[in-house]
């Protein structure tokens, strides 16, 4: 164990032990009398004894006297003195450095716990590239700080390295390891052209990436970021615990001066009151709850992570373990947001392939998502030297002279307004109907679908399962392809033809639905919305937790989401919520536990039930388990 220690907590470790040496030595000596009967044997006892207690917590007196003359008195430390000082004072030596000692062995038990959970999210940080290979015009190459790089920057990427900065691939292909973002195992294909993002490891072969934006707006820097800034985002739970301890410390400093000096006016016996009070003290220390909740929110953090989530916060955590409703967005989110071809009819006199060249040729000078498939299944095009007269027309098609004929390609309002009769019925087949003409003359239609994504149903199943009460579907799609959509996958609630502004007011009827449904119950249930993180982005904002998927680190997700997910694979969402739910239930277990076994020994305390050593057992024993049930998060599945 000592080897994954750092400097510092080997450097406690060895204070600890030679001071536990120590105080048994002199714990040997005291029973056995070796030490002979003298005037001196009393002073030279303390000394010995003074000297363990500051080896073993010279930094908790410390930090007691740093926190007095800044004026944050009631802390742990500041009690951890006044009661051990106190514990001298009354005469118990050894008490007064067990104490200490077992004190100190909670918090190096507790750093060591803290630095395991952080496991997650420094392996994170490591995305972070610490060189780039410049090349220069002449072919040259520069080692360069990644903060140095400008856009049009060209950069080589060696086998084994960081992908330093968001790009195009200009030269190679290959694997790239994308596990540090996304978690999954199976590496990711690039070649000449795709783009490519920082963070990531290139595989085996050589490639040159040319800069698209520059390091500090790269998806590698943003994600640090959010790292960096998630603890500052407490759950409820936290947010109560540290409330909690603002009044609770100064409540017990007071009841520990009252027991130590009010019954001895009446009971005398000074110096026994002390020490029930310095007990009190021990056992009112609030370690075990201001270390082990947020120490469990911490870890399902760096659960989320390991499994490639980045979560801004754990007060999105507790949201997520409180969910009731998930609204999702379809396009890009349940499916696939890229549209293939399914079907393509001909009129009598013209067969499929005539008709997708026409189409595709007309297509080719259209930037619509549509495009792409189109002109991907046609295995013959026209040469580009035949096709002019391009003529984009918003939201209906474009039109096109391909060779002497002109011709049409777009919706069915289009071809009305140009006068041109469809012989053929709109295909019953859900999608987008693309209708193509020639000379004024309706040739074919072409079918195009934008699929599910692999996991989708799987995903919705599971969510469900998790007892997720209501999943809602949302669409600016056609109601009947969102008909289509909601009954491969489940969805009893669905609405279509939606602007991103319907989906706000939706969300907010939502969110008003749930609230009036719960408004019994003490926490109040959550809505979640699950969209691409780029058109959805007002939704986003609105819910109680917005989840962002699909997005492979882009500008929208990252800052418009409270949760990203840096792929797009809808079954980490299940998970989400089961490493949500297991860290609420943890440090609600932590509360509980140290609350009943501190009331109990606080009162047996003050009534001179409970010793110092019963003190110690209250105060770390308790802390300790709290900090084993806390690391539970650190091996969530």
């Amino acid at each position: 164990m000592i080897i994954n220690l750092s400097t510092k907590q080997n450097q406690k470790l060895s204070r600890i032990v030679i001071s536990m040496l120590m105080f048994f030595l002199l714990f040997i000596l005291n029973r056995t009398e070796i030490i002979t009967e003298n005037n001196y044997k009393g002073l030279f006892v303390l000394a010995l004894y003074i000297v363990a207690y500051f080896i073993a917590g010279y930094d908790v007196v410390k930090k007691c006297f740093w926190g007095i003359f800044h004026g944050q008195i009631m802390d742990e430390n500041f009690l951890m003195t006044l009661a051990t000082v106190g514990a001298f004072v009354s005469g118990q030596f050894g008490e007064a450095v067990a104490v200490m000692l077992f004190y100190q062995v909670g918090e190096f038990f507790q750093d060591y716990a803290v630095g395991k959970s952080r496991a997650a999210v420094k392996e994170l940080m490591s995305i972070a590239p610490e060189y780039a290979n410049l090349q220069n015009d002449d072919g040259s190459i520069d080692i360069i700080d990644p903060d140095d790089i400008e856009v049009g920057d060209i950069l080589i990427i060696k086998p084994g390295e960081k992908i330093p900065i968001d790009g195009i691939v200009v030269e190679g292909e290959g694997l790239i390891n994308t596990s540090a973002l996304t978690g999954e195992s199976m590496p990711h294909f690039v070649e000449t052209g795709n783009e490519i993002i920082s963070g990531c490891i290139n595989g085996d072969n050589l490639l040159k990436v040319q800069a698209d934006r520059e390091y500090e707006d790269s998806t590698v820097v943003r994600i640090l970021e959010l790292v960096e800034t998630a603890a500052n985002k407490k759950s409820r739970t936290e947010n109560f615990i540290t409330r909690f301890a603002r009044y609770y410390t100064p409540v017990v400093v007071v009841s520990a001066l009252l027991i130590s000096f009010v019954p001895p006016i009446f009971l005398g016996n000074l110096m026994d009151w002390v020490l029930r009070g310095c007990t009190f003290l021990v056992i009112s220390c609030p370690c075990a709850l201001v270390i082990s909740v947020p120490m469990a929110f911490f870890g399902g953090i760096g659960a989320a992570s390991k499994s490639g989530m980045l979560v801004k916060g754990s007060n999105f955590l507790e949201i997520m373990a409180n969910v009731d409703t998930i609204v999702f967005d379809k396009t890009g989110t349940l499916t696939e947001g890229k549209f293939e071809v399914k079907m393509i009819n001909a009129m009598e006199g013209y067969t499929v392939e005539e008709v997708i060249k026409y189409a595709a040729a007309a297509e080719s000078g259209s930037t619509h998502p549509i495009a792409t498939p189109i002109i991907s299944a046609c295995k013959k095009p026209f040469r580009i030297s035949k096709i002019s007269d391009l003529e984009n027309i918003r939201g209906r098609g474009i039109t096109a002279k391909v060779g002497k004929n002109r011709i049409i390609v777009g919706s069915r309002r289009l071809m009305q307004e140009k006068g041109i009769v469809l012989y053929l019925d709109e295909p019953e087949d859900t999608g987008i109907t693309v209708y193509v003409a020639k000379d004024e003359q309706y040739i074919g239609s072409i079918v195009l679908v934008d699929s599910l994504k692999k996991h989708s149903k799987e995903a919705i199943r599971n969510i469900i399962s998790e007892g997720v009460k209501h999943i809602v579907m949302l669409t600016g799609d056609t109601k009947k392809n969102a008909a289509q959509t909601a009954s491969e996958l489940g969805f009893k609630d669905y609405k279509s033809d939606l602007l991103p502004q319907d989906k706000v007011k939706i969300i907010e009827d939502i969110i008003e639905d749930v609230g009036l449904r719960n408004k019994d119950k003490s926490s109040r249930k959550k809505v979640v919305f699950v969209g691409d993180g780029i058109n959805d982005a007002p939704v986003l904002s609105r819910a109680d937790a917005g989840i962002a998927l699909g997005s492979m680190g882009s500008d929208a997700a990252i800052e418009a989401a409270d949760i990203v997910i840096m792929d797009d694979n809808l079954e980490r969402i299940p998970s989400l919520i089961r490493i949500a739910r297991k860290t609420v239930d943890i440090s609600k277990a932590n509360i509980v536990f140290a609350l009943v076994v501190k009331i109990a020994f606080l009162i047996m305390g003050g009534f001179g039930i409970a010793n110092m050593w019963m003190a110690v057992i209250a105060d770390v024993g308790v802390a300790i388990l709290c900090i084993l049930n806390s690391m539970r998060m650190l091996v969530v599945k």
